[in-house]
């Protein structure tokens, strides 16, 4: 197998050193230069990651190179990005991305949200993750410059001049606040863009319509790193790319856009966890949605490989597909609770309980029962501390919505719901400090 050199760059700010990674991304795509790794300089697990990559060399956040290793593992020579990632399973693993896979994917983007030549892109996301580092793709299919900044303010935002930009759902939130607060008159921050697409998390439904209520051009986005990001708008597969529900409810997809592999460990050995699997060259079992075959041409990325259309992988997300073919994401496969032999998926509970009066974020989680196995705590944010809803508020609620055995048995008060860096709830830490709670009814 021929294979290619590898470069780490150590990113500690999207607006310093924005330039620099779009250089070497180009070249990297082109194949002019090396693979690149862009690697969160604040990292705590830092050196277990570039252990983990076993990159060529290291670039640090002035842009010297400050090491060479000693075991070098080259990637594949179709691999232009690896982003360092621990998923849902918390060990580190790099996943390599071809150069194919992430223009196939930037030009459906471009596609469906209809951007015109010469529109530019807003970028407020970290660049070591697949989103933000998708938008720098966009810009170069597009022959834009993007507009780099290290958070979305609101009047920065307003002033950039730009499009296009993507958000996760606690950004898009705080923007709407500030929406609010303007002079009567003024515009918003997001009202001169033609697309705001938002992703990194499951968005709660009243945020979505309060948006769009607002003159919002919200898309929502589903998709992983795996899927070189966002494969999905608001619940329609990208042009080539396919989406099936397996006989065991995961979402399954398939198309030109999948990764490589994962470094170590390939396809399926040491560091490919289970929602990694891929289903080899056939479809699986299940309902289908979709579009047609994948179409890619030359130019930046080359080719995408026939057998790369075939392929399908496995999520860790329970979803469904409607007979219009458009997605519903229900949660994650791995935190469904079993309470009283019922499973109970907390992604659809936590989804109702945001768009219950009195509560501005939820998230559901499960906690061991003597009785019942588990039981189903419902952690709130309310939107009044003050005056917040009760738990029979919160129950009757979900009940008109969900199966009555879904319906919380506990509910804990936040002030905010903990979020890992890609904005998605942090789960695991969340049961962590529930294990450690004496109070039963409220979290500091």
């Amino acid at each position: 197998m021929t294979t290619r050199a590898l470069h780490a760059v150590l990113v500690e700010r999207t607006e310093a050193q924005g330039g620099r990674l779009l250089e070497l991304l180009s070249a990297a795509l082109d194949g002019t230069g090396p693979a690149i790794a862009p690697v969160d300089a604040g990292l705590p697990g830092l050196d277990e990651l570039l252990q983990t990559l076993a990159p060529d060399t290291v670039e640090d956040t002035g842009g010297s190179t400050i090491l060479r290793s000693g075991h070098k593992e080259p990637v594949a020579e179709g691999t232009a990005v690896v982003i360092g990632t621990s998923g849902s399973t918390g060990a580190a693993k790099g996943v390599e991305l071809s150069a194919a896979a992430l223009t196939c994917s930037a030009r459906a983007s471009l596609a469906r949200v209809g951007a015109r030549p010469g529109e530019r892109w807003l970028c407020c996301l970290p660049l070591t993750h697949v989103a933000g580092l998708q938008v720098l793709v966009r810009s170069l299919l597009g022959g834009t410059e993007p507009v780099l900044a290290d958070r979305a303010e609101p009047r920065a935002l307003a002033a950039s001049g730009c499009a296009h930009v993507s958000l996760v759902p606690a950004q898009l939130q705080r923007l709407l606040r500030w929406r609010g607060g303007t002079d009567a008159g003024e515009p918003g921050p997001l009202a001169g863009f033609s697309s705001v697409l938002l992703g990194g998390a499951a968005a709660p439904r009243g945020l979505v319509d309060a948006a769009r209520g607002a003159g919002v051009p919200v898309v929502t986005t589903y998709g992983m790193t795996e899927t070189c990001g966002g494969c999905v708008y608001d619940g329609l597969p990208l042009d080539g790319v396919r989406v099936a529900i397996g006989d065991d409810g995961r979402i399954r997809i398939g198309g030109p856009v999948l990764f490589t592999r994962y470094r170590p460990g390939g396809y399926g050995g040491a560091g490919s966890p289970p929602q990694g699997e891929f289903g080899g060259m056939g479809p699986p079992q299940g309902r289908f949605g979709g579009t047609g075959p994948a179409k890619s041409g030359g130019g930046l990325g080359g080719v995408v490989p026939p057998e790369e259309t075939q392929r399908w992988f496995c999520t860790g997300d329970l979803g469904s597909i409607d007979s219009a073919g458009r997605l519903a994401v229900r949660g994650r496969a791995d935190d469904v609770i079993n309470t009283g032999g019922h499973k109970v998926v907390p992604g659809e509970v936590a989804a109702a309980l945001q768009a219950c009066a009195g509560v501005r974020d939820a998230a559901v989680v499960g906690q061991p029962d003597p009785e019942w196995g588990e039981r189903v705590v419902a952690v709130v944010v309310p939107a009044d501390p003050a005056d917040p809803p009760s738990l029979k508020l919160l129950c009757t609620h979900v009940r008109e919505r969900l199966p009555r055995y879904a319906a919380p048995s506990r509910m804990v008060l936040v002030d905010a719901v903990p979020v890992l860096p890609n904005g998605k709830h942090d789960i695991a830490r969340l049961r962590r400090e529930l294990r450690e709670q004496t109070e039963p009814d409220s979290v500091t």
